[in-house]
């Protein structure tokens, strides 16, 4: 019954926004409207996930019932499901109802699209819902049933247990002291293949190809940063964004020079896009590679490079066809070979003037990797270094794009693993902590609260299962942002949620809950802010009927 009444709100979930879609055009014209319905569809779509979300981590073709075995569904899994799926389809149909209040008209929308179904989102929304799934959660410390194959349980198990060993301990003293990621955890996760996970097998990686290529990316990813997004969780994206570009940007030599490198982690990876007067706008950038012979030469200032400083790697994206009005048709891409540097700032100088160097920026949390600016001088660039050659002028827009449907994806993993310590935090703190004579965790507001964490945790993962398969099989662009979007903005309510759970000692930096929210909240920043994840990219790809 209960995958009855989340089933009958989705479907009526996905035909207002079909709705909605054909309405509110150009999305440009209608932001404050766009801007929601961009963010709606995302959520609905997670529940969507969530509801065909099956043993092996299928993500598309329906839950199989009662089939036994090792991953595989059975009665308690599915009945934990259909209550996290019932309680999440109901609260996004309460978002929606919210968000269009008063503005029915301006969505293309009747008043009453929401009416034929009240009685199911009644029963989602009922407190007596929350009961079972806090209390599974509560033992379990599972926001719900992960359906994964044998093999990716395997590979869950085995980072799990590096990260416990090498990561979790050395977390907290990172984040406190803006420390480097130590060479332990480098190594160690180069060894164990972290770097070539979606690298072709033909260069040196694990990707064979197929629907699941992706899959296990998303599991490592997860579990690395459960134990710290800023010492691990975020080592693979970089080698994810420069690795696609190459893949499909690159010439055969290039592949076999640079990807071999780049899976085994002889060679680190940072990515230079953004710029000071240009974040998601990457078509503006300004930084100029100008050809002098068989180099070209850099001019221009970068900011937000992550790893910069450990990186052997940059990819830089710089304007090669100095016309402005060539907009994003004059940008390529470029990979920049540099030694590698520990610490907050480097320099490195050529003969004849050219240097290139960066400054980390503190931040408010996302610490271990650092964030640099980098400044180009004259810093001059074979021109063999120049992604696709010849054929690559003008291709670099296009080339990061593609790449960063993977980084997205990727991101949102780490947002689901970052939400699930908060989870695993706020069930022991509040089972050991007594309020007013009683355990914090028997109060009913404390099990609403981890419920709903529960639930978004349960789409989220199901969503990047879904997503990942759609980006594997090349046409996953509008799925990346929309779980994006939607794992990034949960990851602050579920950190946000179980630090206040934590009461006062939530904002004490022994806690490691206080390093979990600060984290969570730049990860609706980079990738693709969330509003323009919002505007130019889901509003404008979302189908039609």
């Amino acid at each position: 019954m209960r995958e009855h009444n989340a089933r009958v709100i989705v479907d009526t979930l996905q035909a207002v926004v079909g709705t909605a879609a054909a309405h509110v055009q150009p999305a440009d014209e209608h932001q404050a409207v766009a801007y929601d319905l961009a963010s709606v569809s995302s959520s609905v779509a997670a529940a969507a996930a969530l509801l065909s979300h099956g043993p092996g981590g299928q993500g598309a073709g329906g839950r199989d019932r009662c089939t036994g075995g090792p991953g595989s569904g059975d009665l308690a899994d599915d009945a934990a499901q259909d209550d996290l799926a019932l309680l999440y389809a109901a609260d996004v149909a309460a978002d929606l109802a919210g968000r269009m209040t008063g503005r029915e008209s301006l969505w293309g929308v009747e008043r009453t699209a929401l009416d034929g179904i009240a009685a199911h989102i009644a029963a989602g929304r009922d407190p007596a819902l929350l009961e079972p799934v806090a209390e599974r959660v509560m033992a379990t410390h599972e926001a719900g049933p992960r359906h994964l194959s044998e093999e990716l349980q395997l590979v869950r198990t085995a980072f799990r247990e590096f990260a416990a060993d090498q990561i979790a301990p050395a977390a907290g003293r990172i984040h406190r002291d803006d420390e480097d990621i130590p060479d332990a955890v480098i190594d160690g996760l180069a060894d164990m293949g972290c770097f070539g996970l979606s690298i072709p097998a033909a260069y040196g990686g694990y990707a064979e190809g197929g629907a699941d290529e992706l899959l296990g990316m998303v599991v490592v990813t997860e579990e690395l940063s459960r134990a710290s997004l800023g010492a691990a969780g975020s080592l693979i994206t970089r080698p994810e964004i420069i690795g696609a570009a190459i893949t499909r940007g690159g010439t055969e030599e290039q592949k076999r020079r640079w990807l071999p490198k780049i899976a085994s982690g002889e060679r680190l990876c940072a990515v230079a896009v953004t710029e000071p007067d240009c974040g998601s706008d990457v078509a503006a950038i300004t930084t100029s590679a100008v050809r002098d012979g068989d180099e070209w030469v850099l001019n221009g200032v970068k900011t937000w490079c992550t790893f910069a400083g450990r990186a052997h790697y940059l990819l830089v994206l710089a304007r090669t066809d100095q016309d402005r009005a060539a907009g994003h048709r004059g940008l390529s891409l470029f990979v920049v070979e540099k030694p590698s540097f520990t610490g907050h700032t480097w320099r490195l100088t050529q003969e004849g003037g050219g240097s290139v160097e960066g400054r980390a920026i503190r931040t408010l949390g996302y610490r271990g990797m650092h964030s640099f600016e980098v400044g180009f001088d004259g810093w001059r660039v074979p021109a063999a270094d120049l992604i696709g050659l010849d054929d690559g002028l003008g291709r670099g827009f296009y080339l990061q794009m593609q790449a960063f449907a993977n980084a997205r994806l990727q991101t949102a993993a780490r947002a689901v693993g970052v939400m699930q310590a908060a989870l695993e935090l706020a069930v022991d703190y509040t089972r050991q902590r007594s309020v007013f004579g009683r355990s914090l965790a028997d109060y009913q507001l404390t099990r609403a609260k981890i419920a709903r964490m529960a639930a978004l945790i349960a789409a989220c993962r199901a969503f990047t299962f879904a997503a990942a398969r759609a980006v594997a099989a090349g046409d996953g662009g509008l799925e990346a942002a929309q779980v994006k979007q939607v794992a990034c903005r949960a990851a602050e309510w579920v950190t946000r949620e179980a630090q206040q759970l934590h009461g006062g000692y939530g904002y004490a930096e022994e806690y490691a809950i206080s390093r979990l929210f600060v984290d969570a909240r730049v990860l609706s920043i980079f990738e693709g802010a969330d509003e323009v994840l919002a505007l130019r990219v889901i509003a404008r790809r979302l189908p039609k009927p």
